[in-house]
């Protein structure tokens, strides 16, 4: 075989992980430097900025003015569980999962909280359950964009504006990189990492009327945990919504989510976000056309993720190789690319089939996409070529 030769531009960063995600173009630690540090969290000074991000998120996501936002602990698994284990039980759920995460909720959903009717509409890899198969007189829960498998929702038409449940929504790899109807959704959650590449640990969890609604009516039949709380004594708390915490937030984390909120307004707000997202999206898409040996997990063009972009090998000869060497395939390519410090973190999820996967969210530079594309083609003719050699 014609080997390609080696690229000799490298991008400038190769920082490609879909979580935690790069930081945006220009961070440092210097913008760190006016974080309010030993300092206590409930203060006028430190509840300002508290109340400046929850405000700043507010105008960014253009949520509904009736809709609540909170920071909560423990990243989007922490308000994704906090909305599960707040809302769920009064009626029925559908929950929807085709990849890692959204399992995982059908997991605590049937086993931990032991909900009695639960349908788990389960697709494999590569694909979305059917949507019109979801009844919406019931809860539903499912993920926007499967961080794990590349595969989102085309959009919210699905689902229908008189619906009698909730719709609880992990949204964490698409906001405020793909559009979303926040008024087709009662419960939605993410986290600072993911699009923004904000440091981890803090969840975002923003709710509809109807969400409140059904937290003032209806109590739980399991005990709820300190950290899942957003009642007390039959009302909301509503500081939680306004700057208060549950638990001590990192101040220097907020930080660096309020450095990230002022990049999303420099490149245009949420538009440019999105735009920049799809961008990336697209120069990937350009190089999987134009090359034979891979192709995209996930099967319909609607559904293929702008943000995490999960590939697969599909070259014959690979193909042909035993289950182990076709699996180590992908897994080579990314520890190459990592070794000449490429590309950081491009192997596919540990529970999804054997890949690739390019996180191409608002922070990564089209430039540094379009230079890490070469560098694919050699890493699978490098990686190919010692297989052969190897016999």
């Amino acid at each position: 075989m014609t080997l390609p030769e080696k690229p000799s531009r490298r991008p400038n960063n190769p920082r490609f992980s879909s979580g935690p995600c790069s930081k945006h173009p220009g961070w440092s630690l210097a913008g760190l430097s006016g974080a309010l540090l030993g300092r206590n969290h409930r203060g006028p000074e430190t509840r300002a900025r508290l109340e400046l991000a929850l405000a700043k998120t507010r105008v960014l996501l253009e949520l509904p003015s009736d809709y609540r936002v909170a920071i909560v602990p423990a990243s989007d698994t922490g308000a994704v569980e906090m909305a599960l284990w707040s809302l769920l039980g009064s009626r029925g759920v559908d929950v929807l999962a085709w990849e890692a995460f959204s399992l995982d909720w059908v997991n605590d959903i049937v086993e931990q909280l032991k909900v009695e009717d639960v349908r788990a509409l389960v697709a494999p890899y590569g694909d979305l359950p059917e949507l019109s198969q979801v009844e919406f007189d019931r809860d539903v829960v499912f993920a926007w964009n499967g961080t794990t498998s590349g595969v989102r929702v085309p959009d919210a038409e699905w689902i229908p504006a008189d619906r009698q449940g909730l719709t609880i929504c992990d949204a964490t790899s698409a906001v405020f990189a793909q559009e979303i109807d926040w008024r087709k959704l009662d419960a939605a959650t993410f986290s600072w990492q993911k699009v923004l590449g904000g440091e981890a640990q803090h969840g975002m969890l923003i709710l509809s009327p109807r969400a409140v609604e059904r937290l003032l009516t209806y109590t739980p039949p399991w005990p709820l945990p300190k950290l899942f709380r957003m009642t007390r004594d039959g009302r909301l708390m509503a500081d939680l919504f306004e700057g208060s915490t549950i638990n001590t937030p990192s101040m220097l984390c907020l930080e660096d989510y309020l450095g990230a909120l002022a990049f999303v307004e420099s490149v245009g707000g949420l538009k440019g976000t999105i735009a920049r997202s799809d961008a990336n999206a697209k120069i990937i898409a350009l190089w999987v056309e134009r090359t034979p040996w891979v192709e995209y997990l996930a099967r319909a063009p609607s559904t293929r993720s702008n943000t995490s972009v999960c590939l697969k090998v599909v070259d014959p000869q690979v193909q042909a190789l035993p289950d182990d060497q076709r699996a180590e395939f992908p897994r080579r390519i990314a520890a190459l690319l990592d070794a000449e410090d490429v590309a950081k973190d491009i192997g596919s999820y540990r529970d999804a089939p054997p890949g690739l996967r390019i996180w191409a969210g608002a922070t990564v530079e089209a430039s540094d996409v379009e230079a890490l594309m070469p560098w694919l083609d050699w890493a699978f003719a490098q990686v190919k070529l010692t297989l052969a050699e190897a016999g």
